[in-house]
């Protein structure tokens, strides 16, 4: 009988052998990603002591007016651009890039580059 295959527990065990690689320190945070079907989601984790420095998704009220007419990728965009502009304000110039398991591809891609854009080292 044929199994048929869960795209998400193949996708957390891609993103547990990155986890293994990577860390997020005080200086250099870890910068997670999750991604669901209509928003996406990013922290900036400090893992050396399991604490969330900075948070930003597509559900924050204050970007709730520049989200309206945006497509997703876009979208995805503007959060990573309003995540680096918090970790500046906080004095956090770099971070570590953990894509979550997803592909480095669409929105993955684009809140990466947004983030680049808003001046934070990935």
């Amino acid at each position: 009988m044929i199994k048929k295959v869960n795209k998400n527990e193949v996708r957390q065990k891609r993103h547990q052998r990155i986890r293994n690689k990577i860390s997020g320190t005080a200086s250099r945070p870890r910068m997670a990603v999750y991604r669901s079907l209509n928003n996406i989601y990013v922290q900036l984790i400090d893992d050396t002591v399991g604490h969330t420095l900075v948070a930003a998704s597509t559900q924050d009220k204050d970007l709730a007016s520049a989200l309206e007419s945006a497509t997703k990728t876009e979208a995805a965009k503007l959060v990573g651009a309003k995540a680096a502009k918090i970790a500046l304000e906080k004095g956090i110039t770099e971070a570590v890039f953990d894509r979550g398991g997803y592909l480095y591809h669409g929105r993955v891609a684009a809140l990466a580059e947004g983030a680049r854009e808003a001046g934070l080292k990935l």
